[in-house]
């Protein structure tokens, strides 16, 4: 087996960071989830609201951020040991994506914050 480098390590977290978070929530793959679960009504304290429930263990592994991540992990971290001149272009392109994630991440947050402190400001 390899040695990997501390920044080979972050570049395969932050890949499998954002392979997770695609597989998961992003829109773009929401066709391969939709055979595999199902929208149900929920009556909440604010009203009814609608949620996605798997109907399969698959579906399960899909909406379950805990579980893809773990396969995201196993993929693209046996895949570069396995195939590591191939698959370095893949994680170099998907720990970009999931570094710039988790930045515009944190700048929405804070700008949310400013927003939310210069209104309380302009209450006073």
């Amino acid at each position: 087996m390899s040695d990997i480098s501390w920044m080979t390590y972050i570049m395969l977290i932050l890949a499998s960071y954002r392979l997770t978070h695609l597989i998961v929530f992003d829109k773009i793959t929401e066709f391969i989830r939709k055979p595999f679960v199902k929208k149900v009504k929920v009556e909440t304290d604010t009203g009814t609201e609608t949620k996605e429930v798997p109907t399969s263990m698959f579906g399960y592994l899909l909406k379950c951020y805990w579980c893809a991540g773990v396969w995201s992990a196993v993929l693209l971290g046996g895949a570069y040991l396995l195939f590591p001149r191939v698959t370095f272009v893949v994680i170099l392109i998907f720990s970009i994506a999931g570094g710039q994630s988790i930045l515009e991440t944190f700048v929405g947050v804070n700008i949310k914050k400013v927003d939310y402190y210069s209104e309380l400001k302009k209450k006073d």
